[in-house]
């Protein structure tokens, strides 16, 4: 008996100092200061662990790697992915740059299987910054998101260019309905190191004026705007 009140009482102990640490406010949870050695792997294996066993129980498209697919996927991750896990020739962002832990930068390999990758950007990752965008675009558009992704790592700036930007009569050969706006984040986009002439926001242009200040309504025809999927 007396083992198990030992047990007990190093329990209500622990317990009760839990309790005491977290209403003490001595924890800073700055994101301007870095997770410790343990913290970040014990909140890194959680996630992994966590995302591996949802996304092994997903059926990945057999036309993912299809051309289709990846094209509609750059312009998906152009809008909503690039201010956080960039794309060639852009190093860093606004956004980024505050974030903490750090997103990863998708123009390197990743450690996610396409399953793994889909489940991320469907469901977010708490306390990472990572949105759900599950909760604004159905299943299809992210499938060609992941498309996109897994592409990725292997384009040159004019490639990542061609895919996201096609040119005027190549786009309407294309254009089969589905094209759509995802969103805007250009706002996040600046003091990145980029070629291909990312600015800040309200930053000298090409032409030395300021770059006129990001529309704080969408425009008619975006189809995400209220939220709507398809």
């Amino acid at each position: 008996m007396r083992i198990l009140y030992s047990v007990l009482i190093a329990g209500a102990v622990l317990a009760l100092s839990g309790f005491a640490f977290i209403h003490s406010g001595i924890y800073n949870v700055t994101a301007m200061e870095e997770h410790s050695a343990l913290g970040k792997w014990a909140l890194h294996t959680t996630m992994k662990n966590s995302v591996e066993a949802r996304g092994s129980e997903l059926d990945v498209p057999s036309d993912l790697a299809s051309e289709e697919m990846i094209r509609q996927g750059a312009r998906g991750y152009d809008q909503l992915c690039v201010a956080c896990h960039l794309k060639p020739g852009l190093e860093d962002t606004l956004l980024r740059q505050g974030l903490n832990p750090m997103p990863p930068s998708l123009t390197e390999a990743g450690r996610f299987d396409p399953a793994e990758q889909f489940w991320i950007i469907k469901n977010g990752i708490k306390m990472t910054g990572m949105p759900a965008w599950g909760v604004t675009h159905d299943d299809e558009d992210l499938w060609e998101i992941t498309a996109f992704i897994q592409r990725l790592p292997s384009l040159s700036e004019s490639e990542y260019t061609r895919l996201t930007q096609p040119e005027e009569g190549m786009q309407a050969k294309a254009d089969d309905g589905h094209d759509h706006d995802h969103g805007n984040m250009d706002g996040m986009m600046g003091a990145g190191s980029s070629s291909q002439g990312e600015s800040s926001h309200g930053a000298p242009g090409h032409h030395g004026e300021k770059e006129p200040k990001q529309a704080t309504e969408p425009e008619a025809d975006d189809h995400y705007a209220d939220g709507h999927s398809h």
